[in-house]
């Protein structure tokens, strides 16, 4: 992950990295250290426990329906773990800015839980733990690349290149580069979770502006009816007020006063 290591929102605008870290971020980091620290002093066994593995998840079903989760805080070696949470700090911070950190925590653990899913459903029968938090990365790039494409990244500190395209290639260069180790399947379950979580938040927004509209215009519609209802009230109110003025209110109907009293109700009310 280091071919991004400096990053530019224009040519003129130069900076390393988006700044301090964000609460959830900071959060995040300091769990996957704590935990690496922890797998790296335990047994083999505390990785095949916490880790993602499908043959022993669907094997022994339900006893390990923790792994989909836990597996994102483990990693398989120093690199690996710097690597992520470089790109979290790197991409996630001014998300987490933008969204809030509950929305943020909430895309970040969906991702996760989707590069897990993926994996299950395509390869059943892995014996081999699981491990990383690239499920969620992913899905972090796939934010930043469909909210910030036309920020300007530095490629191995050297080339400048839109995040629009920069990503992508990263995307292809890791998927080449890789080794038979590593868990694309999870990989790209994070990025399509991104995907579809981005857009169909666009979309439902889009459908739900209908359905605004009408509410307004159902809201405005009462309104009228309650003003124009209203307007006959104090109509009715000042004929019978004109009319105690003339002959007095002890002369004035028992259904005028009854009127009175209920529009003193009525408006005191709307007053409220």
């Amino acid at each position: 992950m280091s071919h991004f290591g400096n990053q530019q929102s224009a040519f003129g605008d130069f900076r390393i990295g988006p700044g301090a870290l964000s609460r959830i971020i900071k959060y995040l980091i300091i769990a996957n250290v704590a935990i690496f620290i922890i797998q790296v002093t335990a047994s083999i066994s505390f990785t095949r426990y916490l880790g993602l593995t499908p043959a022993l998840f669907f094997g022994d079903f339900p006893n390990y329906l923790f792994q989909p989760f836990t597996y994102m805080f483990l990693h398989g070696g120093f690199f690996h773990l710097i690597f992520n949470m470089f790109a979290l700090w790197m991409f996630g911070t001014e998300i987490e800015y933008s969204w809030g950190s509950s929305k943020f925590l909430k895309y970040y653990i969906y991702c996760g839980l989707g590069g897990a899913f993926l994996s299950l459903v395509l390869n059943s029968n892995l014996a081999v733990p699981i491990v990383g938090a690239s499920g969620a990365i992913y899905g972090i790039l796939v934010a930043y690349w469909l909210m910030f494409p036309d920020r300007y990244l530095l490629i191995f500190f050297i080339f400048p290149m839109k995040v629009r395209w920069a990503i992508p290639l990263f995307g292809l260069l890791n998927f080449i580069a890789a080794g038979p180790n590593v868990a694309h399947l999870a990989h790209l379950g994070g990025a399509l979770v991104g995907v579809v979580y981005m857009k169909s938040d666009w979309r439902l927004k889009r459908l739900m502006n209908p359905f605004k509209s009408l509410r307004r215009r159902q809201k405005s519609a009462k309104l009228e009816k309650n003003k124009q209802k209203a307007e006959e009230i104090m109509n009715r109110v000042d004929r019978i007020l004109d009319k105690i003025n003339e002959v007095g209110i002890e002369n004035i109907s028992a259904e005028d006063r009854k009127f009175l009293e209920e529009a003193s109700q009525i408006l005191s009310r709307k007053d409220r």
